[in-house]
């Protein structure tokens, strides 16, 4: 279901703890079987498990429960905005409206070309650089004006 490439990942995870702990690497096995997958599947969650050798519904539990896993198939850059109360205080809501307008799309849709889904997001822990914008799990993005909002649009498009 994953290729060895993944597994070795997930086995450098998984000694990273006692051997009967082995659930403890959940989240980083996720996390690459989504880099490799784009997104996980009820097959792909009940694989890691396996591999893990604990419940699918632990497993899912985790994949349900934090934002940065995506349960249905997203765009190719999924762009994931901060609305919590500091950032919305600080322009995270007009940003993630902008966002909307710019794309032509709602949270948890994708343009109609696949290029982007539109996310929103719990706290990402940088109040202070508000409005924030993560891109696929791993850039962050701050102080996102409208301008620099235009100018991320169009850097990605490429």
């Amino acid at each position: 279901m994953l290729s060895p490439e993944s597994l070795k990942k997930i086995d450098r995870e998984i000694a990273k703890y006692p051997p009967d702990q082995k659930q403890s690497a959940s989240m980083s096995a996720l996390r690459i079987a989504q880099e490799e997958k784009g997104w996980l599947s009820s097959e792909t969650i009940e694989f890691v498990a396996k591999y893990l050798e604990m419940p699918a519904i632990a497993v899912y539990e985790v994949a349900s429960f934090y934002n940065m896993y995506d349960l249905s198939p997203v765009g190719a850059r999924k762009i994931t905005v901060c609305t919590n109360l500091p950032c919305a205080l600080s322009g995270g809501v007009h940003a993630a409206d902008y966002i909307k307008k710019r794309l032509g799309i709602d949270f948890n849709e994708t343009t109609s070309d696949g290029k982007f889904t539109l996310k929103e997001g719990e706290c990402m822990g940088a109040c202070g650089d508000a409005p924030v914008l993560l891109v696929n799990n791993h850039h962050m993005c701050s102080w996102m004006t409208e301008e620099k909002i235009d100018q991320l649009l169009e850097d990605l498009k490429k």
